[in-house]
């Protein structure tokens, strides 16, 4: 053979074998493409049910967010919750935690009457919420230490929101209200100013077993 033959023949083994090579190499590349572009497709399905498990074990129920109801007059009514009821704690609203805050002025920056407290418990179904809490700081001093009750009904631009007051004309300091006790979620929010979110609650019913 050659010297001309046999080097031809190397370099068309070279040849061979480099793109064997990047065969391989747009092999892997394309199986990797094609593992990325499923994941993409089915990330969001594939995911999200681990997402879900997720947020159940952080928390069985919540009620966040904060809002000013509508008024034909100079009135300034805001409410605010941070109301949240613990995974392991699911068969009991009445170990709900967090904060709220209702505050009733004459007009916006006037006169008027605040309130702020502990939340004591906390029930959903579906996009409805209802929580009581006590209060621990006022500027009406006969209501510190007493019971309110706060109801929700989580409608997107639209949401509503009850008191327990609603019937009384205003909260007394009772510490006679039964836990997650409050009325219907007739007052409507003001547009634009707020909004809240309700996290369904699981409840646990009895199996028979």
């Amino acid at each position: 053979m050659s010297r001309t033959t046999t080097d031809r023949s190397l370099s068309r083994h070279r040849a061979l074998a480099v793109g064997a090579a990047l065969l391989m190499t747009a092999g892997v590349a394309g199986a990797a493409v094609a593992s990325d572009g499923d994941a993409a497709r089915t990330g969001s399905s594939a995911s999200a049910p681990h997402s879900a498990e997720r947020a159940e074990k952080r928390e069985a129920a919540a009620l966040t967010g904060s809002a000013k109801m509508y008024r034909k007059t100079t009135e300034d009514v805001t409410f605010t919750f941070d109301a949240h009821l613990a995974a392991r704690n699911n068969a009991d609203p009445s170990k709900a935690t967090g904060t709220f805050r209702f505050v009733h002025l004459d007009r916006p920056g006037g006169k008027g009457g605040w309130a702020k407290g502990r939340i004591d418990c906390l029930m959903t179904g579906g996009k409805v919420a209802t929580t009581t809490g006590i209060i621990t700081d006022t500027n009406i001093r006969e209501i510190k230490g007493g019971r309110v009750g706060f109801t929700v009904h989580d409608r997107g631009r639209t949401d509503r929101v009850g008191y327990s007051w609603a019937g009384v004309g205003g909260p007394d300091g009772t510490k006679n209200l039964p836990k997650c006790t409050s009325s219907a979620p007739h007052e409507k929010v003001r547009t634009g100013t707020g909004d809240f979110q309700v996290l369904p609650w699981k409840v646990p019913y009895p199996t028979g077993d």
